[in-house]
């Protein structure tokens, strides 16, 4: 443990030189340097306490150096339990002995408010720090008061802290930057950092870990391109924190190229590189090559922790890919992973996605913590699955474990009731959202209660439930109209819902194709063909269709017109052979799909 040094005058240099000052703190043979050894190396809060008593019964050793370490020891160990509350009752104690607080004591004391977000004892300390006058001639305590500040959240008494401190150096700036990160503002705190760099302050690694985790917030690549030419024209190293916050900075920005560069670059990667490559892979989409990572990785032999197996199980679920998520499910297994938290959640998702609901019910059931991500998905599962009573149970329970729905629980209920036609039900739930719950219903949820209304056969209801909300209906709102005009074959109100969507998505093929289905339905040849000349004319084309099937852990992919599959002859005949037999049964098609 260091402490601070004195200037001397020269004179009191030379002195010094003859005859080198002893204190008891720095003499290796008194007592006080012996016990503030013994406290350093300490393995538990309780062995601390028992140097603590031994400290109370002995006046000598009643110093401001030995407080400072225990202190010190007791932040350390106590993180969550307690400590900040333990560290100000040593530090009035410290007081009462009429021993004076120095530069250590106090940023002590703040570390401890800081691991546990007690702002009341911080703003304490705040105040003795100030009447001590250390706030004002300290930087060291400046800088970790405005932590405090800024992990409970109040950025604003942050920032009128940096801006009051006479002395600012570049944790000052660090700190302030990751108070508007934390805090939700990414973009005041990259204006920050630029006003760092004006102030001619040269950023460091860990600043720069900062700045790019505000950009990959923001979405702004532009500005993480900026951030990255700035670390090359100051040579700032690329250590393996700082090629992790690229990687997942370009990826979260939507450049997967550049992801993908800047992950091949890095010399030394851990378990948190790869990560930032399959979780940013996976939420552009790009589910298959997120996988491909994976495999890489475990031929590498870099084992995966928690937050990888959630990152592949989405990538899984997204892909239907039932059998290679069940291999993920036995890794756990055989590692004796914890299917709680979010991997008990990732694997519930994944099995519902990939059509076995019945193991995503045993997953849900085993798991001894749950919470509303859990329950969320089971739910949503289940909806999904056209088991709506099961789904509306387990809602019902939620209430009795005392866990409160969120506004994905709502649509997973929603959508239960809609597949299992409980209109009234459905327009109940809806409504409790806001009444009992206090959520705001989301687009999403008007677009479910259109969908629910028209799967019912009440489409006036649903026309005028459109008319009454609070915001401009979109294109799924539309759709959802749209498509329950077609299974009820009401073709005018599907002309007005049809005319909406245009009017949003003209480009989309969507709307046209369900309109040409309807008039065709309705033997309305005529403006079927019109229909589809005004396509042919506008170059609106239609999306082919695209299915896929997993087969011994083979993803085969199929999309309209396309013959590329190599298997694709056989598989055509089969198709044809098993028309003809539902033919010869009388089980025609009828939807008249185009």
């Amino acid at each position: 443990m260091g402490f601070p040094s004195h200037s001397l005058s020269a004179s009191a240099t030379i002195a010094a030189k003859a005859i080198p000052p002893a204190t008891p703190e720095t003499d290796p043979v008194s007592p006080q340097f012996l016990v503030i050894r013994e406290i350093e190396s300490c393995k538990s809060v309780q062995e601390i306490k028992q140097f603590h008593a031994l400290v109370i019964k002995s006046g000598p050793l009643q110093t401001q150096f030995v407080y400072n370490s225990i202190i010190r020891g007791v932040t350390s160990f106590s993180t969550g339990c307690g400590s900040s509350l333990e560290a100000i009752l040593l530090y009035r104690e410290m007081l009462m002995k009429g021993l004076a607080p120095n530069g250590y004591t106090i940023p002590f004391l703040l570390k401890a408010c800081a691991q546990e977000f007690a702002l009341r004892e911080g703003e304490e300390v705040h105040v003795h720090a100030i009447k001590t006058g250390l706030l004002g001639s300290n930087v060291y305590v400046s800088n970790t008061l405005m932590r405090v500040y800024a992990v409970c959240g109040v950025i604003g008494a942050a920032q009128k802290l940096f801006d009051e401190s006479p002395q600012r150096d570049l944790v000052s700036w660090t700190t302030l930057i990751q108070g508007y990160v934390k805090t939700g503002s990414p973009r005041e705190a990259v204006e920050v950092f630029f006003r760092m760099c004006e102030a001619n302050f040269v950023a460091d690694e860990m600043t720069l870990v900062i700045v790019l985790s505000a950009c990959a917030t923001l979405g702004d690549l532009s500005l993480g391109k900026r951030i990255y030419r700035y670390m090359h024209e100051n040579k700032v190293k690329r250590d393996v924190f700082v090629g992790n916050a690229l990687v997942d900075m370009f990826l979260k920005c939507g450049d997967a190229d550049l992801g993908r560069w800047a992950f091949s670059e890095m010399p030394v990667k851990n378990v948190v590189s790869w990560n930032s490559m399959i979780l940013g892979l996976a939420q552009q989409g790009k589910f298959k090559e997120a996988l491909l990572v994976y495999e890489k990785m475990q031929t590498l032999g870099i084992r995966p922790d928690d937050v990888t197996l959630v990152g592949v199980l989405n990538s899984c679920a997204n892909l239907g890919l039932l059998e290679s998520g069940k291999w993920v499910h036995a890794y756990i297994d055989k590692h004796m992973i914890n299917a709680d938290g979010f991997i008990g959640n990732a694997l519930v998702d994944m099995y519902s996605k990939c059509g076995s609901i019945n193991q995503a019910l045993r997953v849900f059931q085993g798991m001894k913590c749950r919470d509303v991500y859990s329950y969320t998905a089971i739910i949503v599962g289940l909806a999904m699955h056209g088991e709506a009573a099961h789904a509306l149970e387990i809602f019902s329970d939620m209430s009795l474990v005392g866990i409160r729905p969120d506004e994905v629980t709502l649509l997973g209920v929603l959508s239960a009731c809609s597949h299992a036609g409980l209109a009234d039900e459905g327009q109940r739930h809806f409504e409790d959202m806001s009444r009992v719950y206090g959520l705001e219903p989301q687009t999403e949820h008007y677009t479910c209660m259109v969908d629910l209304l028209g799967r019912a056969g009440l489409l006036s209801d649903a026309e005028e439930f459109i008319k009454n909300m609070p915001t401009e209906p979109d294109a799924f709102v539309w759709g959802a109209l749209l498509g329950a005009c077609r299974v009820h074959g009401k073709v005018e109100l599907g002309e007005l819902a049809m005319k909406k969507l245009v009017e949003i998505e003209p480009e989309r093929d969507g709307a046209y194709i369900l309109m040409s289905n309807m008039y065709s339905s309705a033997d309305r040849w005529r403006d079927a063909l019109k229909l589809r000349k005004f396509m042919k004319e506008k170059h609106v084309k239609k999306t082919p269709g695209c299915s896929s099937i997993e087969l011994d852990g083979i993803v085969h992919e199929f999309r309209k017109g396309e013959k590329s599959h190599p298997n694709s002859k056989e598989i055509c005949m089969f198709l044809e052979e098993f028309t003809s037999h539902l033919k010869s049964y009388g089980q025609q098609d009828k939807t008249a799909f185009a």
